[in-house]
């Protein structure tokens, strides 16, 4: 089977979340010809009569989509399913609206808070906040960036007043891609369950027992990407539980379940938790596309599960077809 493998055209000195997504296609590429397809890589742009053209012209059974952004914002990632819808041609990954909606984070936190699930306070400078403002922690985040853009402990206050927050979010809103908003720091365990065609993986728990105390623990643009950061090497994958824990992991895999089906996600999916001091679990965000890259947590918990890489992509490809 003919598939397009879509994926941003990155520009030369771009950062390594972004390079990142050249090693994905090329996985993703050599797992596809594992299955006795025919990989084409495609690469997207601003030039969107470009890319349907080619389109047009390759043909392909089905377009496999890791384009994470255009021109380099986050805020586009919903232009390319968009298209794809309009061409009617099958793509894997969540489809536009749930791409759209789970982008950006303040919609998707008020549809959890609408369906009942657990989300921590926010407070936005458009009005959309939910809950009153409190002193103690708040982080600051893009409202659409992902790969932790911008996000590092110092992101973290220790606040007082509400305009203390108000003139964060002004200082750092131009690092965080032009719209950011405040968020209840919850200073706790943190989790995420990867989803696959609709199940769960096994839950996985990333330690911070190499952090001295007093360093806030956050899962940052350093813990993520750059290799020689103390960050990147103190913040430890997990997937080794006590039998106590047992409760806390069904509630997470229970509640990853429901944000597949409350936002319609398709494919392959990952929910990000925190879990404060009373063992409560918090939605921190449903990333509708996360890393396929081999050293990613996704696949981390694919391989939990004894599955390979083309039996991810098997999997990925019959949900969208």
């Amino acid at each position: 089977m003919k598939i397009a493998i879509l994926h941003e055209d990155i520009a030369q000195g771009a950062g390594p979340d972004e390079q990142d997504t050249l090693a994905q296609a090329a996985f993703t590429a050599e797992g596809l010809k594992m299955l006795g397809h025919e990989p084409l890589r495609v690469f997207v742009s601003l030039d969107l009569e470009k890319l349907r053209e080619e389109l047009v012209r390759l043909r392909p059974a089905v377009v496999f989509n890791l384009v994470e952004s255009l021109a380099g914002s986050g805020n586009l990632i919903h232009v390319v399913p968009a298209l794809l819808d309009a061409l009617k041609i099958p793509y894997t990954g969540a489809k536009t609206e749930a791409m759209f909606v789970t982008s950006n984070k303040l919609l998707a936190k008020q549809r959890l808070i609408e369906v009942g699930l657990p989300t921590a306070t926010w407070l936005a400078g458009s009005g959309d906040s939910a809950g009153a403002f409190e002193k103690g922690q708040w982080i600051i985040k893009s409202v659409w960036e992902h790969a932790s853009i911008g996000l590092d402990e110092d992101s973290v206050l220790l606040v007082e007043r509400g305009e203390e927050i108000a003139d964060a979010m002004a200082l750092r809103k131009q690092s965080l891609g032009g719209a950011c908003f405040a968020e209840k720091y919850i200073d706790g365990r943190e989790f995420n369950v990867s989803l696959l065609a609709g199940d769960a993986l096994p839950p996985a728990e990333i330690l911070f027992d190499a952090y001295p105390a007093g360093k806030i623990r956050v899962v940052g643009y350093r813990a993520k990407w750059e290799e020689e950061s103390f960050e990147y090497a103190a913040t430890r994958r997990s997937f080794s539980f006590s039998r106590a824990d047992k409760p806390l992991l069904e509630r997470l895999v229970q509640l990853s379940l429901q944000c597949w089906r409350v936002f319609g996600l398709r494919g392959y999916a990952r929910v990000d938790f925190r879990v404060d001091d009373v063992g409560a679990p918090w939605i921190l965000e449903v990333n509708a596309n996360p890393c396929l890259s081999p050293d990613a947590g996704f696949l981390a918990a694919a391989a939990q599960a004894r599955l390979s890489f083309p039996d991810v992509l098997r999997r990925i490809i019959d949900d969208a077809l």
